[in-house]
């Protein structure tokens, strides 16, 4: 099988042509954890799988290094805008991607012929409790106390397709990430599990951030993650709308514009490419 080593600000993903006649096993998901392994397998994130499809330029499936299926992330889909331009499979300076959050829409941005960056219509956030989901009364979750391991935080739940939950933290060194990160992910409050994102306050239109991805664990950044945390700081009023938010890999630029949509702008990169021997039982 042939594939692509991808990754946006360091959050790395294995790319696979999967309506190429390549051969995948039934279970993609078990495939993605030997894949992933960053010890045995190729290491990466996630395992993304491009198919055609009958209502955008290409479907878009993302398997997170555990297994568990993403609906959506902002870096891959960066990631997949620029190797389908670059490779010549769909030459459009705006390409439509299915996903399972819906069709999302990565604009090319070039200078000089080269692609220098991804423009990303994530689309309007998700707000109501029961779109995150979020168990508990209806209505928006903005700074409401959640209690775990016997501390309190103040979290901020939003949709960007996939649930989130974002903490406001005065330094984000004394954040036991690897401690804290799964605990919240795996909170009964969010019966689909969620990211927590970390986010220290820089200044009204900058932010830095550290990501615990639903399925992945720390990761050098999260798409987004990086829109949820624009619209919470909007919302509790410590950010403007145009946010600089930094992750440990490097910066992305959010807008939450005035049509209610959120644009994200940051880098991809192609990395290698390689083939890998799947190992199929039925075959002897």
């Amino acid at each position: 099988m042939y594939f692509t080593k991808v990754h946006g600000l360091g959050n790395d993903f294995i790319l696979v042509l999967a309506g190429t006649g390549q051969g995948l096993p039934d279970d993609c998901n078990s495939l993605a954890k030997e894949m992933c392994d960053r010890q045995f397998g190729i290491g990466a994130d996630g395992l993304v799988l491009l198919y055609e499809s009958g209502v955008a330029d290409v479907r878009m499936k993302i398997i997170n290094s555990d297994g568990s299926e993403a609906e959506m992330c902002g870096n891959a889909i960066r990631c997949v805008a620029k190797y389908l331009y670059e490779h010549n499979i769909v030459k459009k300076s705006e390409i439509r991607v299915e996903t399972l959050a819906g069709i999302i829409v990565p604009q090319i941005i070039q200078e000089e012929g080269i692609v220098k960056a991804v423009r990303v219509d994530m689309g309007e956030p998700r707000l109501n409790r029961a779109d995150i989901p979020m168990v508990g009364l209806p209505g928006q979750v903005i700074g409401e106390q959640l209690a775990v391991d016997g501390e309190v935080y103040a979290v901020t739940a939003v949709s960007m397709g996939n649930p989130h939950c974002v903490i406001f933290v005065p330094h984000l060194q004394a954040i036991p990430l690897s401690d804290i990160g799964p605990k919240i992910e795996a909170h009964p409050a969010f019966p689909r599990k969620t990211n927590v994102e970390f986010v220290e306050v820089l200044n009204p239109h900058e932010v830095r951030m550290v990501v615990w991805e639903r399925g992945a664990g720390p990761t050098m950044a999260c798409g987004t993650g990086a829109c949820a945390v624009a619209v919470a700081g909007s919302l509790n009023g410590i950010t403007e709308k145009q946010v600089t938010v930094h992750l440990p890999g490097g910066a992305l630029d959010i807008e939450w514009a005035n049509n209610g949509r959120i644009y994200m702008t940051g880098p991809a990169t192609e990395v290698f490419q390689g083939e890998y021997t799947i190992y199929n039982p039925s075959r002897g």
